[in-house]
C-alpha cells in the first residue's frame, strides 16, 4: 500500500505502510530544500528533534550524504530541547546523541550546529534561552522544522498546560515524559526533572513543521492532536493553526484516527472483505449482541445503512463474519490451511517449528501456550533468541549471580582465584557505577549468561529442551545501551542459515513492528529478509506473527487462535516466572515483579477468549492469537 493523505483532519496527515519509507519521505524533502537552497547560495536553517522516531530519518541523511553527495556545509541546525542540568559529554545528554547519531557522519560545519546548553548555571537561564532565539532569527528563521510527539502529546518538551505562544525556557517534565524516558535513563529517579525547550510559540515561527509519529503507542495521542479540539492539554494540537503542519505517521500510528479505524463513519466506502469483518466485529461489540443476533436495525442505528445495503441483510452479514471467526479457532496449531481444517490435516510425521524471539523472554510471554501445545502434539521446536536482553538485568542481579559463582567455585575448589578477580572487577565497576552509565564488558556477559540460563528454565517449563535453544546474539543489538545499530548483513546470513539447517515447517516471528525502541521491528525485519532470501531459493513454509507482551491482535486482524486450558496458562506462567531478573524499563521504570508479566499474559490472553464469548463464538478459557505473515 502506497502513502495516502488521511481526509477529515483538522492538519494535514500523511500515512505509509511503515515508518523506514516515512522517513525516507522526510529526508528526502529536506533534500530537495538543501540542494535547492545551495544552488541559490542561500543557508538551509533546520530544526531538529532527538529520540528513536528521527533516528530512521538521520540515518537516511547520512546515506544521502555519502552516496548521493547532499552537501551540509551551508546547513544551521537548531535542536529543540536539551535536559537540565545536563553536560554534553553525558551519555543522555542530546548533545552527545546529535553528534553520534548525525552530526559526526555530515559536514555540518561546528559552529552551524546549536543545541541548547544544559550546563548554564539557573540564573542565566532566562538570559540564555532569549539569546538562543535571537540566533535562530538571525539566521534567517528556521525553514523546516522536525518534530516529534509524547504520549502526553507535548512537542519538544512543551508538557501539558504550555500555552500556545510560549518561549524558549526551562520547563518541568511531566511524569508520564519521565517515566517514558525512565529506561534510557535506567530508572526513573535517574531523569532529570526538567529541561530547556523551545518553547510551542517558538516551533510555530518555523516555515515549515513536519511531525513524525510511528508506533502504536502514539496512535490515541496523534488521533486527538489531528482530530480533537485545539487545547492546551495536548500542546500538538496548537499546530491546528499553523499554515504548513504535516503529520507523517506509519500505519500503526494512524491506527485510531476515524477515516482509518471507523472509515464508513464519514462517507462511502469500498466494502472490501477486511473492512466488512472490521465493521460487522466493530457493531457486535458496540451494542453487545453476538454476531448472529444483529439486526437490520443495529446497522441502521450505527451508520452502516450502506453496507447493510449493499452486502446485508443483518443475519448474512452477522453468518459471513461468525463463518470466518469459526475458521480461526485452531487447536492444532501445526497444521496447514484453514484453521477449521487442522484435526484433519493434522495427521502425518512431527513438524519442526522455528520460533524466533527478539528477547529471551518473547517467546513464553506471547505464545508459551501454543508452545506446549505443539511440544505435546509430537513436533520439534526450536527457539531462537535474536539478542542477549542483556541490558534489561538489574545490577543488583548479576552482583547476586557473580557472589554466587565465587561462593560455588570456593565450595568445590574451582578457578577460585580467577573468579575472585571477576568479582573484585565486577564489584569494584557497580560501586563506582554513575546512573545511566553503560555497564562494563564484565557485567554485560554475566548479565548475558543471567538472561541464557532463565531463558533455558522456561522454554524448559514449556517442554523445549535445552539443545532446542539457539542464542544467535545478533550484532545489532551489542551496543550495551538501549539505543540500537541497524541491522548488520552478517545477522540476516546468520538467520538464513537457521532457516537452511531446521528446513521448518512453520516459522513463529514477534509481530510488534513499531515497538519503542525497535528491537521487535528490527527483529521481524531482518528474518523477512531472510524468509524472502531463502524462498527465492525454493524453499517454503508458513509464518505466523504473534503479539508482544502488551498488546493483542485486535479482533478483526486474528487469522487463528490456539485455545488454552487453565493448566496450559498455569504452565506458560511458570514458563515466565522462570525470567526472575529481567524488567521491562521503557513500559515500568525501575522493573516490575515477574508476577505483573505473567498476571498481563494472563488478563491478555482470557480477554481475547471474552471478546470471542461476546461475539457469540464458542467459549474458551483463554486464547493466543496469532496473524498470518505476508511478506
Amino acid at each position: 500500500m502506497s502513502s495516502h493523505y488521511v481526509p477529515h483532519t483538522k492538519i494535514p496527515t500523511l500515512v505509509f505502510p511503515n515508518s523506514a519509507l516515512a522517513s525516507r519521505h522526510v529526508a528526502l524533502m529536506i533534500e530537495g530544500l538543501i540542494r535547492q537552497n545551495n544552488s541559490a547560495n542561500r543557508p538551509t536553517v533546520l530544526g531538529l528533534a532527538t529520540g528513536s522516531t528521527p533516528l530512521g530519518l538521520y540515518r537516511e541523511l547520512v546515506r544521502l550524504h555519502k552516496e548521493a553527495s547532499l552537501d551540509f556545509s551551508r546547513v544551521i541546525t537548531f535542536n529543540l530541547d536539551e535536559y537540565y542540568p545536563m553536560a554534553p559529554e553525558e551519555p543522555h545528554s542530546y548533545h552527545l546523541w546529535m553528534h553520534e547519531a548525525f552530526f559526526k557522519h555530515v559536514n555540518v560545519a561546528p559552529h552551524n550546529i546549536h543545541i541548547p546548553d544544559g550546563r548554564i548555571s539557573h540564573r542565566d537561564v532566562e538570559d540564555y534561552c532569549a539569546r538562543y532565539e535571537q540566533m535562530a532569527r538571525r539566521a534567517g528563521g528556521i525553514d523546516l522544522q522536525i518534530l516529534g510527539i509524547g504520549r502526553s502529546g507535548h512537542i519538544g518538551f512543551n508538557e501539558p498546560g504550555s500555552a500556545r505562544h510560549s518561549r524558549t525556557r526551562l520547563a518541568t517534565l511531566d511524569p508520564v515524559t519521565r517515566r517514558d524516558a525512565a529506561g534510557d535513563f535506567f530508572g526513573e529517579d535517574n531523569v532529570p526533572q526538567q529541561a530547556i525547550t523551545m518553547g510551542v510559540g517558538t516551533i510555530s515561527e518555523a516555515r515549515k513543521i513536519v511531525l513524525m509519529a510511528f508506533g502504536e503507542h502514539k496512535a490515541p495521542i496523534v488521533q486527538r492532536a489531528v482530530e480533537g479540539d485545539m487545547t492546551e492539554a495536548i500542546t500538538a494540537s496548537f499546530l491546528q493553526k499553523h499554515p504548513d503542519t504535516t503529520f507523517i505517521l506509519d500505519q500503526a500510528a494512524a491506527g485510531y484516527l476515524t477515516p482509518v479505524r471507523m472509515p464508513w463513519m464519514i462517507g462511502s466506502v469500498n466494502w472490501t472483505s477486511a473492512l466488512i469483518r472490521r465493521a460487522v466485529i466493530w457493531l457486535s461489540l458496540k451494542v453487545g449482541k453476538g454476531l448472529l443476533k444483529l439486526s437490520d436495525d443495529d446497522f441502521r442505528e450505527h451508520e452502516l445503512y450502506e453496507l447493510l445495503r449493499e452486502h446485508g441483510p443483518a443475519h448474512r452479514l452477522g453468518r459471513r463474519v461468525f463463518d470466518e471467526m469459526m475458521n480461526t479457532i485452531c487447536t492444532q496449531p501445526a497444521s496447514r490451511g484453514p484453521a477449521i481444517d487442522a484435526e484433519r490435516s493434522a495427521s502425518g510425521p512431527p513438524k519442526t517449528i522455528l520460533v524466533f524471539s527478539p528477547h529471551p523472554d518473547d517467546d513464553v510471554i506471547s505464545m508459551g501456550g501454543t508452545i506446549i501445545r505443539l511440544v505435546e502434539q509430537g513436533h520439534k521446536v526450536h527457539i531462537a533468541y535474536m539478542t542477549s536482553g542483556n541490558i534489561a538485568v538489574f545490577d543488583h542481579d548479576a552482583w547476586r549471580f557473580t557472589d554466587f559463582t565465587c561462593e560455588f567455585n570456593q565450595l568445590f575448589g574451582i578457578d577460585e582465584e580467577k573468579s575472585d578477580a571477576v568479582m573484585r572487577r565486577v564489584r569494584s565497576f557497580l560501586r563506582d557505577k554513575k546512573p545511566g552509565q553503560p555497564d562494563s564488558e564484565d557485567l554485560l556477559n554475566i548479565k548475558k549468561l543471567i538472561r541464557e540460563t532463565e531463558a533455558r528454565a522456561g522454554a524448559l517449563a514449556c517442554g523445549v529442551p535445552p539443545d532446542h535453544l539457539q542464542f544467535m546474539n545478533l550484532r545489532f543489538y551489542r551496543t550495551g545501551t538501549i539505543a540500537k545499530a541497524p541491522i548488520h548483513p552478517q545477522d540476516i546470513e546468520d538467520i538464513i542459515a537457521l532457516l537452511e539447517h531446521f528446513e521448518p515447517a512453520q516459522v513463529y516471528v514477534a509481530g510488534e513492528l513499531s515497538d519503542p525502541h525497535g528491537t521487535h521491528r528490527v527483529c521481524a525485519n531482518a528474518v523477512f529478509d531472510a524468509v524472502r532470501e531463502v524462498r527465492k531459493r525454493g524453499r517454503e513454509f508458513e509464518v505466523w506473527l504473534y503479539r508482544g507482551a502488551w498488546e493483542e491482535w485486535e479482533p478483526h486482524d486474528i487469522e487463528r487462535v490456539v485455545p488454552l486450558s487453565p493448566l496450559d496458562l498455569e504452565r506458560k506462567k511458570m514458563a515466565i516466572f522462570r525470567h526472575q531478573s529481567q524488567k521491562d524499563r521503557a513500559m515500568f521504570p525501575g522493573g516490575i515483579d515477574r508476577r505483573e508479566f505473567w498476571q498481563r499474559a494472563e488478563d491478555r490472553n482470557r480477554n481475547t477468549a471474552k471478546v470471542y464469548d461476546a461475539l457469540g463464538l464458542p467459549e474458551f478459557y483463554a486464547l493466543e492469537g496469532f496473524v498470518q505473515s505476508r511478506e
